[in-house]
């Protein structure tokens, strides 16, 4: 069994103390570095490259929105999951947006968020079951305009690649798991978020999550 390599990413030193206890009491889980702002997140993540990134939203210098995208950069194969106090919506849609795997309220960090971190090292996304209902309640009025499924209108290749890129999984690796080249797999992805009138991730996640894509089919093949 791989050991997920987790990095916390914290500027409370207590918390920090009791995710490391509870995560290294996991058999699949090792804390291999902690951070208490995005400036040194951004520097062991680039020489670490953890599996995951544990990052919170509110942190001295960098915060965590800004710090998300300069590691998606640094360290493009890490997942990462925010781990939060904040229950905004608006929160949620840029991480999301700006490539977060996962959205997870402080308040549950403990079996939930094991589970949360377990599933998005699946390649699926986690949201907060409080904020999931916002995210329906803004894209189904959407949906109800249009009776069809859009995702009908897709090829099965179109499905399989927005589904991958749904959970996260960058360009380069959905070729491998598919046997295409990259650009391949570009011009799908482009062709089907076009189909389904989407623009970003964050959207496409909405659309998946609002139709039981990410829940029923969680295990790329």
């Amino acid at each position: 069994m791989n050991t997920i390599k987790l990095l916390i990413a914290d500027d409370h030193i207590v918390l920090r103390s009791g995710l490391r206890m509870l995560i290294d009491a996991q058999s699949d889980m090792d804390v291999v570095g902690e951070a208490d702002n995005g400036s040194q997140v951004l520097v062991l993540a680039e020489s670490l490259q953890p599996d995951l990134i544990l990052l919170d939203l509110s942190m001295p210098g960098l915060g965590g929105l800004e710090t998300l995208p300069l590691l998606k950069k640094v360290a493009p194969q890490t997942c990462i999951l925010i781990l939060t106090m904040h229950d905004d919506e608006s929160y949620l849609r840029q991480a999301l947006r700006d490539g977060a795997s996962g959205y997870v309220l402080k308040r549950a960090a403990d079996t939930e968020l094991l589970s949360a971190i377990r599933s998005v090292m699946r390649g699926e996304v986690y949201v907060h079951p409080s904020l999931t209902r916002a995210l329906l309640d803004n894209i189904l009025p959407e949906l109800s305009a249009n009776s069809s499924n859009p995702w009908d209108s897709l090829s099965e290749r179109e499905r399989e690649v927005l589904l991958r890129v749904a959970r996260g999984f960058t360009s380069a690796r959905i070729a491998e798991q598919l046997n295409l080249s990259p650009k391949t797999v570009e011009t799908y992805r482009a062709r089907g978020m076009e189909k389904l009138g989407l623009r970003s991730r964050a959207a496409l996640v909405q659309h998946a999550l609002s139709h039981g894509l990410l829940s029923n089919d969680t295990n790329p093949r």
